[in-house]
Order: C-alpha cells, then sequence, then structure tokens
C-alpha cells in the first residue's frame, strides 16, 4: 500500500484514476490545480505524485519541479494530452519517472505507478533515474547471463551518423520479464540519460504517428508495448516509419526518427504472420535486433536469488522489517511450475511478506496451488522441519483479513482466490468476523 496524489484538473478523471487506484489499497487524495496540488503534497508527504502537465495556477512542469525541489521523497509520474510535450520530455528528466499520454489506459497508469513504486530511494531520499542499477538483469544462470550480455551488447551499438539505430524486438512467455529487459537495455546504453517513453498498443486511440509526435521529440528511447496488437494501420505506419526513419506529425510534413524503437509482444508474431493478421514485412524489420526473453523455468539455478530480491523489493515498498526466505519456502518454490514467470513469483512473494506475521516467510505464507508440481513438498518440509501447518495458514488469514478490514471479496482478491474458497478456509478455521 502506498498513498497517492493525484493532481489533475480534470475532477471526473481525477475521481476515476482515484477510484481504480484504491482498489489496489492505495491511499488516494485529488487536487485539480498545481497550488493546492502543492500544498497537499506538503501535507500529505505521498510516495508518488501524478501530475498533469497542464494545471491551473501552477503547470505541471513547474509543479514537479517544486515537488522535487521541497519533497525529495516524492516520486513523479507526468499525464499529458497534448500532441507538444517536448516540456513534459523535459520534465521526466528533471525526476518524472514516467510520461503517460491522454487517454491514458488504467492498467497503463497501474503499472506506471506500480514501476514507480518499485524503484528504491536513495539515501538522500531521491529517486533514481532509469539507471543502470535500477534496471539490473539479475541472474547467474547461463540463460540470463546470455540475456544480459545480448541486451548490453545491443544497446551500445549506435549509429555514427546521428540516426535512430534499428530496433530491438524483445520476444518471450506472459510475465517473463520483457519491458524489464527493454529498460535495461535503455538503462546500459549511450540513451541512459534521455527519456523512456511507453506505447500501449492494444490501447492506442490516437493513429501511431500522432502517438510518436508526443513521445518521441527528442533521442531517448520509445516502447511500443504489445506491437502484435496493433492494427493493419498502425502497423502500415510502423512500417512505414522503420522503412524512411521518419514519422508523419499530425498538422502536416514530417520529423525524422531520432528516438530508438524497443518493442514487445506475447504474441507468437511468426503464426501472426501466417494468420495473415500481422505483415510479414515489418515482422523482418523488427527482427533485425530480436531478443528472446527465457522463461522463468529455465532458469531455475536463478530462483533463489530472483525471491530474495522481490522479498526485499516488496518488504521496502510496504515498510516493512526485514525478511528472510525460510530453506521449505525455498524448496517449495523450486517445485513450483510458474506459468506465470517472474510476474507470478514477483506477486506470490508480494502476497507472502504481506501476510507474513514475523521476520521469515515461510512456506504456508506462499499460498501455492496443490498439484503435481508440490504434491511431492509435504515429505521434503518433513525432513527440514518446516512442515506446513494450519496454526500459519490460520495466522496468515487473518492478518490478510485485517489488512484489509474483514472484506471478503478484497482479500480474496489479494489471496488470488474466489471469495467462496476464502469462506471455507475461514470456515475451517473458525474465522468469523470481529466481534
Amino acid at each position: 500500500m502506498a498513498t497517492l496524489l493525484v493532481i489533475e484538473d480534470e475532477p471526473a478523471l481525477a475521481r476515476h484514476m482515484a477510484r481504480y487506484l484504491r482498489q489496489y489499497d492505495h491511499v488516494v487524495e485529488v487536487a485539480n490545480d498545481g497550488p493546492s496540488g502543492l500544498e497537499a503534497a506538503r501535507r500529505l508527504q505521498p510516495d508518488l505524485a501524478i501530475v498533469d502537465f497542464q494545471l491551473p495556477g501552477l503547470d505541471g512542469l513547474e509543479l514537479i519541479r517544486a515537488l522535487n525541489r521541497e519533497h525529495r521523497r516524492i516520486r513523479t509520474v507526468m499525464v499529458s494530452g497534448h500532441a507538444n510535450v517536448a516540456v513534459a520530455v523535459q520534465a521526466m528528466k528533471a525526476g518524472s519517472s514516467d510520461l503517460l499520454t491522454k487517454p491514458v489506459p488504467l492498467r497503463s497508469l497501474k503499472q506506471a505507478v506500480d514501476r514507480a513504486l518499485e524503484e528504491p530511494l536513495q539515501a538522500g531520499g531521491e529517486a533514481p533515474r532509469s539507471t543502470a542499477v535500477a534496471h539490473t538483469i539479475l541472474g547467474h544462470s547461463r540463460p540470463l547471463a546470455g540475456l544480459r550480455e545480448q541486451v548490453s551488447a545491443l544497446a551500445r551499438q549506435e549509429p555514427g551518423d546521428g540516426s535512430a539505430p534499428p530496433p530491438i524486438l524483445f520476444c518471450g512467455e506472459t510475465g517473463s520479464g520483457k519491458l524489464h529487459a527493454a529498460r535495461a537495455a535503455h538503462a546500459t546504453g549511450p540513451r541512459a540519460a534521455e527519456p523512456w517513453v511507453e506505447i500501449d498498443c492494444l490501447a492506442l486511440h490516437q493513429g501511431l504517428d500522432a502517438a510518436m509526435a508526443a513521445a518521441a521529440p527528442g533521442g531517448g528511447t520509445v516502447f511500443l508495448k504489445d506491437v502484435g496488437d496493433l492494427d493493419e494501420h498502425g502497423q502500415a505506419s510502423l512500417l512505414q516509419m522503420l522503412e524512411r526513419r521518419q514519422y508523419r506529425l499530425p498538422r502536416g510534413g514530417v520529423e525524422p526518427l531520432r528516438a530508438r524503437l524497443m518493442a514487445a509482444s506475447g504474441h507468437d508474431l511468426d503464426a501472426l504472420v501466417r494468420q495473415g493478421r500481422f505483415k510479414a514485412e515489418l515482422l523482418y524489420r523488427l527482427q533485425t535486433c530480436a531478443v528472446r526473453v527465457p522463461p522463468l523455468r529455465a532458469c531455475t539455478d536463478d530462483l533463489a536469488l530472483l525471491a530474495r530480491h522481490f522479498v526485499a523489493l516488496h518488504t521496502g515498498r510496504y515498510r516493512l522489517p526485514a525478511m528472510q526466505l525460510a530453506p521449505a519456502a525455498e524448496a517449495a518454490l523450486m517445485m513450483h511450475s510458474w506459468p506465470g514467470n517472474l510476474r507470478e513469483l514477483s506477486n506470490v512473494i508480494e502476497r507472502a511478506v504481506m501476510i507474513c506475521p514475523g521476520g521469515r516467510v515461510e512456506a504456508s505464507h506462499l499460498l501455492l496451488p496443490a498439484g503435481p508440481a508440490t504434491s511431492s513438498f509435504g515429505a521434503l518440509s518433513e525432513l527440514s522441519d518446516c512442515l506446513r501447518t494450519d496454526e500459519l495458514d490460520r495466522a496468515g488469514l487473518v492478518r490478510a483479513l485485517e489488512e484489509h478490514r474483514w472484506d471478503l471479496h478484497a482479500t480474496a482478491r489479494m489471496l488470488q482466490i474466489e471469495p467462496d474458497q476464502l469462506q471455507r478456509r475461514m470456515d475451517r478455521h473458525g474465522l468469523y468476523g470481529p466481534t
């Protein structure tokens, strides 16, 4: 849970954002102009402020500068609905973690918030910029070491004539970490100090050229998320952009493409080509520098390392005391098949640290589903004297329910189970709510 401040001059939009973010147990306050936003930040001391570019009284750029001067512990995300956002991009250089263009898909808003909150604060209180330290590809196994080397090598390559380098296409299963690999490429290359901007192709309401005009006036990196979901017109625009190294401006004319394009898709693009849903010529262009991100099941040697990383990450996010992973918990993680890859691992660890009553995450706190991959865990747990017990399960449920004020639907959503499943477990433990 984090404290968020939405500073947006459209009251209906601000309420919509706040209502959505509160579903994820954040405390959210709203301000509708620059001065009241600054005053709210002074009073609230939020973890993150979502700032509209055009605000009455004090525009978003000035507001971000003021927040950076006065509140070095506040991260910021800027939102803009204007085509000419070169000044807003400069705000990213000054400290904004992300730049989102209106209309903002709520899914993209949550992802930007999550990314910003995941970046640890430095000793002086300042949130780090997009640096190699913040976006390192962890792991010593052959697949992850190879991924790190490939990403680093591609990121360093820049044309000597100042033109845009070829795009980098990140392929892999859903949740495997394609976005993180792309951000690592940006952070380790010569464009690390330039803006990082994301365009969600699945929720692209305007044309791709218009989105590029808003997002890429400089020489940073533009990440095309879900590029396989571009419609036919968007694919044609992207192909022309890559062939001519320029894009069309909304009011006429063209602009040279200086930003580096990176793209990712959870779809099998070759299959989409065979189905006639994706242009073969565009796939050839995107595959000039293709990077395949390995699934988590191919990196089991690094599973414990990655799990400990997420424990440290999420305990920091929720301001909890340091926690350790019990040996039986690590064994249970090793026996799970991880169909959701890194994203699933992060979610499992986040949930575990939230319901863990002490400083040691046990196997019972992971709440991994029973199945063939975990059925042999019981014997191993007995041998390690870390048997999953009803007492621990009951304590974890009580903590989760108390965190959500005994709201069954909110608790079930956090535990990623159905409300009737939660009710059955409560009945088994004799939990009927506070008296």
